[in-house]
């Protein structure tokens, strides 16, 4: 079945997409509507982040199970500090009381992201305030890249069926299904999506194992199937992907072209750095998918490409 958003996220012979990673994490919070209004504001039709749900199975925009606490800080401006807090374990209204807006500079997640603003009274999202967002008139072209994430805690089928339906739920309600794909590591969770007959497109997400997972992000290893010995394009789409995910230093010339010959759309994450982008767009991928969107524009514009359509 062919779905209308994925050519959103397809490039051609003179366009490759840019997708704000978290809205723009380079330079503003990471996962705040003030980041992703931003990306919104420099042409960028593309967004990805991150959806968790909270003890009361609230859909929430934030990458890490455990609150990441050289970006988060308690109702007492403090940042967090000791055991980690669990997005599972807190209420919506327990959320609504941490702040997102500033990096601790003397983390290694925060030394990271220098360039990163620094914003009092930032608060975590819910789903439901970006899908609002982005319906407004203005925004109709904008498509979503929604990374639903695997509790390791609780990586069973019934916390699947309960985050695939209540993420899916959101977005129908929201009039966006088709605007969105659904888009992870785990690929049983998108299996889950085919299961309930979930009618969005599906994005598949890989890493190799021997590169290094980010400082600060957790990782998403040890959910991922072993496809070590196997030709992950193909393996994608006998899975039902639209879209196939890699990290940027996993991705060949002939995968590229394999996963094209299967009809696959390709973007790559996450890209920041200058020799990186150029890299790239010499590989000729669909999409980019970046913390940095303007320095993408900015190569992809000397080189004569275009970004949006």
């Amino acid at each position: 079945m062919g779905y209308a958003q994925i050519d959103a996220f397809r490039g051609d012979a003179n366009t490759i997409r840019v997708i704000g990673h978290r809205g723009a994490r380079g330079i503003l919070p990471e996962n705040s509507m003030i980041g992703f209004n931003f990306a919104l504001s420099i042409g960028i039709d593309l967004l990805e982040f991150d959806v968790l749900l909270t003890r009361d199975n609230v859909p929430v925009i934030t990458h890490n199970h455990e609150l990441n606490a050289a970006a988060i800080r308690g109702p007492d401006g403090k940042f967090l500090n000791g055991a980690g807090v669990r997005v599972a374990a807190l209420s919506i209204d327990d959320i609504k009381g941490f702040d997102i807006g500033r990096l601790d500079g003397h983390t290694d997640y925060g030394r990271r992201f220098p360039e990163q603003a620094q914003i009092d009274g930032v608060r975590l999202p819910q789903l439901s305030e970006l899908l609002q967002l982005v319906s407004q008139p203005q925004y109709q072209h904008v498509c979503l890249m929604v990374e639903m994430k695997s509790d390791p805690n609780a990586a069973d089928e019934k916390a699947r069926e309960k985050l695939v339906s209540v993420v899916a739920n959101a977005i129908r309600q929201a009039g966006l299904t088709n605007r969105t794909l659904l888009h992870s590591f785990d690929w049983t969770l998108l299996a889950e999506c085919k299961k309930q007959g979930i009618d969005m497109p599906t994005s598949f997400l890989t890493q190799s194992k021997h590169h290094a997972d980010d400082i600060g992000d957790e990782s998403a290893l040890h959910i991922m199937p072993n496809l070590s010995t196997l030709s992950i394009p193909d393996e994608v789409k006998k899975a039902g992907g639209a879209l196939w995910c890699p990290h940027f230093r996993d991705i060949s010339k002939d995968q590229l072209l394999r996963a094209k010959d299967l009809g696959l759309c390709v973007a790559v994450w996450t890209v920041n750095e200058p020799d990186d982008i150029d890299a790239m767009i010499d590989l000729h991928v669909d999409a980019i998918v970046t913390d940095y969107p303007g320095r993408v524009q900015r190569q992809l514009s000397d080189r004569g490409w275009l970004w949006a359509r």
